[in-house]
């Protein structure tokens, strides 16, 4: 049976799906956010969705509110809406035009991690898995019944994009067995638990800042969660040092330090203390300058920004 389908997402998660999609389905539409300007220039941006789009010559709707500018959508009469990272809330009158109704890809464990930044909040937790929810869409923030769901761990060598990348290959391909199985009419949605559900807000521009007077774990983890974007940050001497990647140091070379202060260079690279022992700075970005590892930072300018009892903050 051939079903027009509307596809409505924005992110790079958004994007695999849809070229996942567009190979087994026929897709009239593709909705996405309007283009952004994006980089220190400022230069206007199509979202990935966009990209994929226009890789398959598929119509592009851009509407900047979703609430006022719909038509479009209903004009093409879609059999079927699927939704993935759109980013605005979808009017009912829309979610409830397909005959199959509209299914969204959510990238977790559904009840938990409702909303904007799933992954980051999964790995900033120090969660062991995370996984993807496939639902029935409501007039309620990832709330609809749960139509599927398939669970991937978090190791530690995981950061947000290789989640992302993982995510979003088991949200295509489980995307296309639920789209099977709800035209057949052989799937049973089952309503999320209310009292199991949890949050993901958006991430805000200051939780970009590292925080050193928590354990040298969470940092680990808060790295992890904020890499390759939007990037976790230090301050030296009010100046960004972007942090790419890190590693848990030994707890002794703490000692007294004060958090954020560092207490050792070697060839591992530098220590800085946290609450509870220090973690090794690995790759980084100077405020203007390219990424390097530490090892090539300390052979230019780091010497002189960063030596034994700076603080960093």
């Amino acid at each position: 049976m051939k079903l027009n389908i509307v596809f409505m997402g924005t992110m790079p998660f958004a994007s695999t799906i849809l070229e996942m999609l567009v190979q087994a389905h026929h897709v009239t539409l593709v909705v996405t956010q309007p283009d952004r300007p994006q980089g220190r220039k400022r230069i206007l941006t199509a979202s990935p969705v966009k990209e994929t789009a226009l890789k398959h010559n598929l119509p592009v709707f851009q509407p900047e509110s979703i609430a006022k500018h719909y038509q479009e959508i209903l004009d093409h009469e879609p059999d079927l809406i699927v939704v993935a990272a759109y980013g605005q809330m979808i009017p009912e009158c829309v979610l409830n035009a397909p005959k199959y109704r509209s299914i969204n890809v959510h990238a977790s464990l559904l009840p938990k991690y409702r909303g904007g930044a799933p992954m980051q909040r999964a790995i900033m937790n120090g969660d062991d898995e995370t996984g993807v929810s496939i639902m029935f869409m409501v007039m309620k923030m990832d709330a609809g019944p749960i139509l599927a769901h398939q669970s991937t761990p978090i190791h530690p060598t995981d950061d947000v994009g290789t989640i992302q990348d993982r995510l979003a290959t088991i949200g295509g391909t489980l995307l296309i067995e639920t789209i099977r199985k709800v035209v057949s009419g052989s799937i049973h949605s089952v309503p999320q638990d209310e009292s199991r559900v949890s949050c993901a807000r958006n991430i805000k521009p200051e939780e970009e800042k590292l925080d050193l007077t928590k354990s040298a774990k969470a940092i680990f983890d808060h790295v992890r969660a904020f890499h390759p974007w939007p990037v976790a940050h230090l301050l030296i001497d009010g100046n960004k040092l972007k942090i790419y990647g890190v590693a848990i140091g030994a707890r002794e070379h703490q000692k007294n330090a004060h958090c954020g202060e560092i207490v050792c260079i070697d060839d591992q690279g530098v220590h800085v203390a946290t609450s509870d022992g220090t973690i090794i700075l690995k790759r980084v970005q100077f405020q203007g300058k390219s990424v390097l590892s530490i090892h090539e930072f300390m052979n230019g300018i780091g010497r002189r920004l960063l030596y034994v009892g700076k603080i960093l903050n």
